[in-house]
């Protein structure tokens, strides 16, 4: 909520507060919301209840808002100063997991997040919670094709990079020079990995080394250690 306040890029309307939730935080987000000029409506409990569902963890404090605004592949792909980097996901279905690594790429610096219009969850309060708020600021583009979105990418002079568990080479063997340009990096679902269509537009296929008997990571988990070992090749 108070990065949605802070990115700005939704439309805000409202924001709701439970009597009796009281706190620093709160006055924080209350004083946020009337700088920018929303209503700030204190209801009885009965009340906010039929605005916000039993079931969501609101803490007596609730904002209205629009939909995230959603970039064209060209637009993305446009945004900040060379190197970019673009995080795309294959079929990652479960809002924990988009939201986890949309917070991974945010922190890691990546420039955008494409998903695909099918077998991606829409950008929910599911997603912005498991993103810790970064899906606020973090631009997103969906495509209807991800391995013709790959091949449009490819022709900006972007490289294409993979996590696929059947890659040759070490995400930690690959020598510096291929983390230096433009890249975007997909991560397929858990289990399926990444479709053939989309592994075929590859540059480079990675996989990230296990040393013990799991054979996988959490696909979250592999995006944390592929984006920050970007991190640290870029700064060679």
């Amino acid at each position: 909520m108070a990065e949605a306040l802070r990115a700005r890029r939704r439309a805000l309307h409202r924001l709701w507060v439970r009597h009796g939730r009281e706190g620093p935080a709160l006055r924080r987000i209350q004083a946020r919301a009337r700088a920018l000029g929303l209503p700030v409506d204190e209801e009885q409990e009965a009340v906010f209840r039929k605005r916000v569902p039993a079931t969501a963890n609101d803490q007596g404090v609730a904002l209205e808002v629009g939909p995230l605004p959603e970039l064209s592949l060209g637009e993305l792909a446009g945004l900040g100063e060379t190197p970019r980097r673009l995080v795309a996901l294959d079929g990652v279905e479960d809002p924990q997991n988009v939201g986890a690594i949309a917070r991974v790429a945010d922190a890691a610096g990546a420039s955008g997040l494409i998903l695909t219009l099918r077998h991606a969850p829409p950008l929910g309060p599911a997603v912005a919670r498991a993103s810790a708020g970064a899906i606020e600021s973090l631009p997103v583009a969906r495509v209807g094709n991800l391995a013709r979105a790959l091949e449009e990418l490819q022709g900006r002079g972007f490289w294409t990079f993979g996590a696929d568990l059947e890659a040759p080479s070490d995400l930690f063997e690959l020598p510096d020079r291929v983390f230096q340009g433009d890249a975007c990096v997909v991560f397929g679902a858990e289990g399926r990995g990444l479709r053939p269509g989309v592994r075929r537009r590859l540059d480079h296929p990675l996989r990230v080394p296990m040393a013990g008997r799991v054979g996988s990571l959490n696909v979250a988990s592999a995006a944390s250690v592929v984006l920050y070992e970007w991190v640290r090749r870029g700064r060679v």
